[in-house]
């Protein structure tokens, strides 16, 4: 069925991936996440091949996303042709192997249909000049067969800004909805995704209100439940997990399976599973550094802020800063200088600069120019 008529003046971008290459990792925007997976702190049970259709849309996209704090007048741009009336869409074209890899129509329409019913609501949101757009639909509307192969759908607004305009955002594996069977655990890589790198005590009863389970004590649900998930990310995933409980708590403790930055390289290398006593204490050993730092080169609390979120809570820019720390102080070697010239400010714009030179001579940073963590 094609888009009716009254509905072809509401599209204002049409998104096509011609690009047979699946990327490596996508990147999903935190406000997404929140609202359309994890609405209430408790997730949705989305079906794995509707997940794939989440997965592709933001593979699709990719190009166009953006921090607006990076971009403001991109921000602008996207306000102009999406938030300026109500009911705007961008269609999109998606093959249906992609959804489908064994061909099976049903599955394509099931998780084209579920997608279309889900979160079905108004939505409404305020544009950069205070108006209210309001926009009806679930993530996506009208799905529709237009070329032999593919499915082609609109998607509102609303939810496209979420998934385009992302001040925070996690990576996750483009291919975890191709090689993990179980949506469940999908998903729980996604939310694992944002956990701080020190771990977290849940409640039993949390755990299991947030992806819909009923196990009974916890040992059934790290030994039911997380430990096959576990199985899964270990093989599959960059981020993995090791856990513990002591009565109804659960301790989760996320930990890095393979190195993703690498500096001039593409190689990529597996490093051991990391228990929980050495995490513990790596954290004191983080601590330490950032109180080193903090105090060698004068760095006031306001100032240490955004340096020591970053350095705590994002192993990759930890990596970062300290080969960018080691190139700071070969140039300041080289010029006969005492690095401790440097104070303050003085001293974040120095690892700043290092940090941007480094990170762009990666094989991300040729891929996001821009994309460089902010320590400042």
């Amino acid at each position: 069925m094609a888009v009716p008529e009254k509905d072809l003046r509401l599209i204002r971008k049409n998104f096509e991936s011609n690009n047979e290459v699946s990327p490596e990792r996508i990147r999903l925007g935190n406000h997404f996440v929140d609202d359309f997976i994890f609405e209430g702190h408790e997730a949705a049970d989305i079906p794995i091949n509707a997940l794939r259709v989440i997965f592709n849309i933001v593979s699709t996209i990719s190009n166009e996303q953006f921090r607006p704090e990076d971009r403001p007048k991109q921000l602008s741009l996207f306000d102009e042709e999406f938030e300026t009336e109500n009911n705007i869409f961008a269609s999109l074209k998606i093959r249906n192997s992609k959804i489908s890899p064994s061909g099976s129509t049903k599955q394509v329409v099931d998780a084209y249909e579920f997608l279309t019913k889900f979160k079905m609501s108004w939505y409404k949101s305020t544009n950069s000049k205070g108006k209210e757009i309001k926009t009806f639909g679930g993530l996506i509307s009208i799905p529709s067969y237009d070329q032999r192969g593919y499915t082609t759908f609109l998607i509102s607004s609303y939810w496209l800004k979420k998934l385009m305009v992302i001040p925070e955002y996690n990576y996750v594996l483009y291919n975890l909805v191709y090689n993990i069977r179980n949506n469940k655990h999908i998903i729980f890589a996604i939310w694992l995704a944002k956990l701080p790198e020190n771990g977290a005590f849940l409640k039993l009863s949390t755990l299991n209100k947030k992806f819909g389970l009923k196990y009974k004590t916890s040992k059934d649900f790290c030994f039911k439940f997380l430990k096959p998930a576990r199985i899964s990310l270990n093989r599959f995933n960059t981020l993995s997990f090791n856990y513990k409980y002591r009565g109804d708590s659960i301790f989760i403790i996320p930990y890095f399976t393979k190195t993703i930055l690498n500096n001039n390289s593409s190689q990529t290398t597996r490093e051991h599973l990391e228990p929980s006593e050495a995490y513990l204490d790596h954290r004191e050993k983080i601590a330490q550094r950032l109180s080193y730092i903090r105090k060698r080169y004068g760095l006031h609390e306001n100032e240490m802020l955004q340096f020591s979120h970053q350095y705590r809570n994002v192993p990759q820019t930890r990596v970062l800063i300290e080969m960018a720390f080691k190139e700071f102080i070969r140039t300041a070697r080289l010029k006969e200088i005492k690095s401790t010239e440097f104070q303050g400010k003085l001293f974040l714009n120095e690892i700043q600069e290092h940090l941007i030179q480094i990170y762009r001579r990666t094989k991300m940073g040729e891929l996001l120019p821009n994309g460089y963590p902010i320590i400042i």
